[in-house]
């Protein structure tokens, strides 16, 4: 049996999330009201996983969370909100050691239960199996200072590469007839990265590893709610020498410049008369996650030679991906897998590697040298 406490304020959500999973029969179930509880709990029960509120009386999830981790590191499933608020708070929970987010039940919460159940059951059994990171806050150890670019020159770098994006969008508004000839970008290649459950402080760990002038665009599918994936590109913005962008229009590729999927609808690369172009896209049906790491790669695929195309596969529960990048390497592309050791869920990567679609499997705190080595064709 999987030892599960759940730490909420309130009794109704104790009790209607303690009833679903008693009824899920693989797991012991025991409750806390408040940090201060959860703390007690931990040393007493003992659970494989915790799933943890962000707002209670007395202390907090998030402070609750930083001394679990400290003093007795375990898997913690946040219990968010799906607002912008709640994406920013659960961010950074996981920048802090959190595994995965579910979504707090709201309004007419019992009803809700039977639709959203499913997918709480499988993320917190997932959890419970996950495997925490070696090192504690892992990308603080990654930056680099290679890339030698003051403040103010970094700051310019990213500006020009939304300057570009607006001239885009504007391009994108004005009648054919009437549109300027463009100049069209040439780029030397393209990095696709998918990723799942983890996937932020993989993200942090490999992105602040790129120097501002990392002369490929990069392409990130990751795995989550429309409203977590603005504030996750923001954060990295702020984290990175590169610039990070959530995609929510049509963007054309810059070098040096990192595109987030807009989260519950996809992210697929297409052409214009300026040059390669990321675009959101609504779900489709047969793509089970959103957005889609295999409908990324696939759409890449469409429009670039695979010898000009690198996909990095990260953690994440599941297989999207896998077969796309595997198809990737078969035609010339190169591939990374992250590796076992540091993924905490290797369920995507693991599947590259069983495929036969990786070239190389890596930590993810090499995976940003492997990038550097790559593009420069050693």
């Amino acid at each position: 049996m999987t030892r599960l406490l759940i730490v909420d304020d309130s009794a109704l959500v104790r009790r209607l999330l303690g009833d679903l999973f008693t009824a899920a029969g693989d797991f012991e179930v025991a409750f806390a009201r408040d940090g201060l509880e959860a703390l007690a709990r931990l040393r007493e029960f003992n659970p494989d996983v915790i799933t943890l509120d962000v707002h209670m009386p007395h202390m907090d999830g998030l402070s609750c969370l930083d001394q679990i981790m400290v003093e007795q590191p375990r898997p913690v499933v946040m219990v968010s909100s799906l607002t912008e608020a709640g994406a920013e708070v659960t961010l950074e929970a996981m920048s802090l050691g959190a595994v995965d987010f579910i979504q707090k039940p709201d309004g007419a919460i019992s009803l809700k239960m039977d639709r959203l159940g499913p997918d709480l059951v499988e993320k917190v059994r997932t959890a419970a199996g996950a495997r925490l990171r070696r090192s504690h806050r892992l990308a603080e150890r990654v930056r680099r200072q290679a890339n030698g670019l003051s403040a103010e020159a970094l700051v310019a770098r990213k500006s020009r590469a939304r300057l570009v994006n607006d001239a885009v969008s504007r391009e994108e508004a004005t009648p054919p007839a009437d549109r300027p000839v463009a100049e069209k970008q040439v780029l030397p290649g393209v990095v696709l990265i998918g990723c799942s459950t983890g996937g932020p402080p993989a993200l942090d760990a490999v992105l602040q590893g790129l120097p501002a002038d990392f002369p490929w665009p990069v392409l990130v599918a990751q795995h989550m709610p429309a409203t977590f994936t603005g504030p996750l590109a923001r954060r990295l913005d702020g984290l990175c020498a590169v610039s990070v962008q959530e995609v929510a229009r049509p963007m054309v590729l810059a070098p040096g410049t990192v595109y987030i999927g807009k989260g519950d609808a996809d992210l697929i690369l297409g052409q214009r008369p300026a040059g390669l172009v990321a675009l959101p896209a609504p779900a489709k049906a047969e793509y089970r996650w959103h957005p889609s790491v295999d409908r990324l790669v696939d759409s890449a695929l469409g429009h670039v030679d695979a010898r000009r195309l690198i996909g990095v596969l990260m953690t994440g529960m599941g297989y999207d991906g896998a077969e796309a990048m595997t198809r990737l390497r078969q035609g010339g592309g190169r591939t990374i897998a992250e590796a076992e050791e540091t993924a905490v869920v290797w369920g995507m990567p693991g599947e590259l590697v069983r495929m036969g679609g990786a070239d190389m499997v890596a930590p993810v705190d090499e995976i940003s040298g492997r990038l550097l080595r790559m593009v420069a064709g050693r």
